[in-house]
């Protein structure tokens, strides 16, 4: 009898061990996945969307996004999916798409917008925490830059100001743009938490 309780535990441990591997084996693939993804977005958005200072505006011609901010942010679609332009952290190495709306099938591709927008100064950007997509946004700095591009080429800078950590249910906390113009979020590696990095506008510059 024990020896055959013995080879039910063995048998249960090497089932959970074969179990972790997998699940490990998997979760390596999906970001790896995720990653080529995002990059192949990145460069058809970059063919696709106009470059900045590719269009130059008649003098004293404002951009549309200044006359009347509320307007929508302009879309570009890559397959069957719509994005409104990309961030680019230096100090991080990171060049992303941005999507237009969020959820989670759309986050397996790239970040997206969670909030707002950036002609408000009140957008909100959420990714996962894939090495390839806001996996190292805990080594951003205050006084980073972050760059967002739409698919405009209008070009608007920030410098990161504050990082905070948030529970999943301070949702409200999370897209609250007093004092801050820009913030980006995503999962620590816990997942019990969000690392927040808030971003002020340093400059603007229009395509």
């Amino acid at each position: 009898m024990r020896n055959k309780r013995g080879l039910v535990c063995i048998a249960l441990g090497l089932a959970l061990i074969l179990s972790a591997v997998g699940l490990t084996g998997y979760n390596m693939w999906d970001e790896k996945a995720a990653g080529e993804k995002a990059d192949q977005a990145y460069r058809q958005l970059r063919t696709q969307s106009i470059e900045p200072g590719e269009l130059e505006l008649p003098e004293g011609v404002l951009p549309a996004y200044q006359v009347a901010p509320q307007v929508e942010m302009p879309e570009v679609e890559i397959d069957g999916h719509s994005y409104i332009g990309y961030i680019s952290i230096p100090s991080l190495g990171l060049e992303l798409p941005v999507m237009s709306d969020w959820s989670y099938p759309n986050m397996k591709i790239a970040p997206c917008r969670y909030y707002g927008s950036v002609y408000l100064n009140n957008m909100v950007i959420a990714a996962h925490n894939y090495v390839n997509h806001f996996g190292t946004l805990g080594g951003a700095a205050v006084g980073d830059l972050v760059r967002f591009t739409d698919v405009d080429g209008n070009v608007f800078d920030y410098t990161v100001v504050e990082l905070e950590q948030l529970w999943p249910d301070q949702t409200r906390d999370m897209v609250k743009s007093d004092g801050w113009d820009l913030t980006l979020f995503t999962c620590t590696r816990s997942g019990r938490q969000r690392f927040t990095v808030r971003c002020v506008q340093a400059g603007e510059q229009s395509g």
